[in-house]
């Protein structure tokens, strides 16, 4: 292939890419009147061990990060290298946690809510509007709409996405030293084979969630 023929390549492959983010704005554009548009995501909703998260980011409008995406859809590597630039573009941004033990008391909904909640506060800038994945988030005075697999269809909760699940996965690979052989590092403490018979053996440590381990232990 020939440099120009590269060039072309190269050219084409950013066309799409901004052809595909430019269908995410979708919903930013119809808030285009509003100053802050915030987008809310959460991730750890379905782990045994660990904390829920939830992340809150309020971009600047008509900002451009390629390849922002579902954090589902991207690779470590890839969600990494976002993360740093998504917190470096934001307006504002903030991530929220709700441990296992409440999680056990109030169950992982309200806790998903709970954690919603907190990171939307801990902005430094009040949204206008909060653009929220597949969820309505309760005792909340802003007005928000919910959109279903949002963190595909939306910029603002594909960032959230993003950093909270950069910040979770931080997280469990620290508890993956505390805690060795449950495989955090690798598992992120989902219910993998690997840590279902760990929990049999080694029986839970003080971050898993009771909740969900009863079957286990």
């Amino acid at each position: 292939m020939t440099k120009a023929e590269k060039e072309e390549k190269a050219r084409i492959k950013l066309e799409k890419e901004r052809e595909r983010l430019f269908l995410m704005g979708e919903y930013e554009r119809k808030y285009a009147d509003k100053k802050y548009i915030c987008g809310v995501d959460e991730v750890g909703r379905g782990p045994f061990a660990g904390p829920v998260m939830a992340g809150a980011v309020i971009l600047p409008a008509d900002c451009e990060i390629l390849y922002l995406n579902d954090s589902k859809k991207l690779s470590p590597k890839r969600r990494e290298a976002l993360y740093d630039e998504i917190v470096s573009k934001a307006l504002a941004w903030s991530v929220a946690r709700v441990e296992p033990d409440r999680i056990d008391e109030i169950n992982i909904l309200q806790a998903t809510f709970e954690a919603m909640r907190e990171a939307v506060s801990k902005l430094d800038k009040r949204p206008d509007i909060i653009l929220v994945d597949a969820v309505h988030i309760p005792e909340l005075d802003i007005p928000q709409e919910s959109i279903v697999k949002g963190d595909a269809k939306s910029l603002s909760i594909a960032a959230a996405s993003i950093v909270a699940k950069v910040t979770r996965d931080r997280v469990m690979e620290e508890y993956a030293a505390l805690y060795p052989g449950y495989g955090f590092e690798r598992n992120m403490g989902y219910g993998t084979a690997e840590h279902r018979d760990a929990l049999r053996t080694r029986g839970a440590t003080p971050i898993h969630r009771k909740t969900f381990i009863h079957d286990y232990i």
